[in-house]
């Protein structure tokens, strides 16, 4: 109700039912029939949980209208897209918005950002910009969907907000198929809820009548409301479940990385002391903070007393948030393309395995600094913690063989907790 006592056209999100109370089943609440049906069947990569149930919300209606901590709003790189989602935003949250909106000076996409949400009734509103999709380029548009999802969370958990809405992120416009994208949405919030559940108290999605239906459809899948809905929605799971956090990972590319390759199993067990003993306590714990123009250089100017470490640092950083910017204002799609970087899976110490393939990076035809910058964009937010890369060089030939220069960058780039720079021969998808 409004103060003068009419009907508020606005929803509290606290009103709405629960995905998990949408579901009856019996077999939940029988403790001896359930731990029974669970030793009997396979379980499901996305268990039946009942807290993180209550927390996710269906709803069909305008995204515009809930009431809760920040909805989420779809746009383009100016955040200018006139969508169904964003016109209905920007009617009802006044003009104010649009003003606001020039200070951030655009968005790039797979980025989030935030607002005010002046006359709505959710107190913010996160801006995202979803990848417009073609099918040469599929990898990378789902990479970029992930992070649109993830990072409105991210943004969510960061300032604390208890309850978000997300409109459906990829707008008909941009070209995106409904299902495959609906994939995405729903694996990225549920693996960020079992992480980082704590932090959020609700997670409602909005959708038109269109899209409603392929919601109904794949919810079960990754939001299994029984123990019987969960075993029964397992065969239908696609092939690509994302890694630990939902993010797309190509099967084919997944490979194994051994401490020491051609040491038995019991060797590198016995050796795994002496291995850990190693003084690591100079890398440090973000790479990219710390990037310098010559390295010599710097290192002299602290020896003669000439320049502070704290002075260094800010330095980096400065030089840090330089690249990036620079990385995230390109168009790197021809970069991404190649299929030179990606993700791989994680190693025996569960330290993520980043690959570059030399032979997929044709030096002489491209421009090699795009291409660090999509190096940069990539790693961004895996050097955060451990991490391996490896680089093939397997049938490289005078056409695309990096020379010394560009793998110095990505030393002095990366600070790398393992780098095994090899020759490798063979099918690297084996490996």
């Amino acid at each position: 109700m409004d103060p003068l006592g009419a009907p508020s056209q606005f929803v509290d999100v606290d009103t709405l039912q629960s995905w998990g109370d949408s579901y009856k089943d019996e077999l939940n609440s029988n403790d001896s029939t359930a731990k029974t049906f669970q030793e009997d069947n396979i379980r499901s990569p996305f268990l039946y949980n009942r807290d993180i149930n209550g927390k996710v919300v269906l709803w069909k209606g305008d995204v515009a209208l809930l009431n809760c901590t920040a909805i989420v709003n779809t746009s383009n790189e100016s955040l200018t897209d006139k969508n169904p989602v964003s016109e209905s935003i920007f009617m009802l949250a006044g003009p104010d918005l649009k003003e606001d909106l020039q200070k951030l000076k655009g968005c790039r996409t797979g980025e989030a950002k935030l607002t005010k949400g002046f006359n709505l009734a959710a107190r913010f509103i996160i801006h995202t910009v979803g990848p417009k999709y073609k099918n040469r380029y599929r990898t990378a548009a789902e990479s970029s969907l992930y992070s649109c999802y993830r990072n409105v969370l991210q943004l969510a958990k960061e300032q604390s907000m208890s309850s978000v809405g997300f409109c459906v992120i990829n707008s008909a416009k941009r070209g995106y198929p409904l299902e495959d994208a609906t994939h995405i949405a729903l694996r990225t919030v549920r693996r960020f809820l079992e992480i980082h559940g704590e932090t959020i108290e609700k997670v409602v999605f909005a959708v038109s009548e269109l899209e409603e239906a392929t919601y109904q459809k794949l919810l079960p899948l990754y939001f299994p409301r029984s123990l019987r809905e969960e075993s029964q929605s397992l065969p239908y799971l696609p092939a690509d479940i994302g890694n630990a956090d939902g993010e797309p990972v190509v099967p084919e590319r997944q490979i194994r990385i051994s401490e020491k390759p051609g040491a038995s199993e019991d060797n590198q067990e016995e050796d795994e002391d002496e291995g850990l003993g190693v003084d690591l306590s100079f890398i440090g714990s973000h790479a990219f903070a710390r990037m310098e123009g010559d390295i010599d250089k710097q290192r002299k100017l602290i020896l003669q007393g000439q320049l502070s470490e704290a002075a260094l640092q800010k330095q980096h950083q400065r030089n840090y948030n330089r690249w990036l910017c620079q990385a995230r204002s390109e168009d790197l799609s021809d970069i991404a393309s190649l299929k030179a970087l990606y993700q791989t899976g994680v190693d025996n110490c569960g330290r993520t395995v980043m690959v570059v393939v030399g032979r997929n990076i044709p030096v002489t035809l491209i421009d090699m600094d795009k291409a660090l910058l999509y190096f940069i964009h990539v790693m961004d937010h895996i050097a955060v913690k451990e991490y391996v890369l490896v680089y093939f060089h397997t049938l490289t030939s005078e056409y695309n063989h990096l020379d010394s220069d560009f793998l110095k960058k990505l030393y002095d780039v990366v600070d790398v907790k393992l780098v095994i720079f090899g020759n490798y021969e063979g099918d690297t998808r084996g490996i």
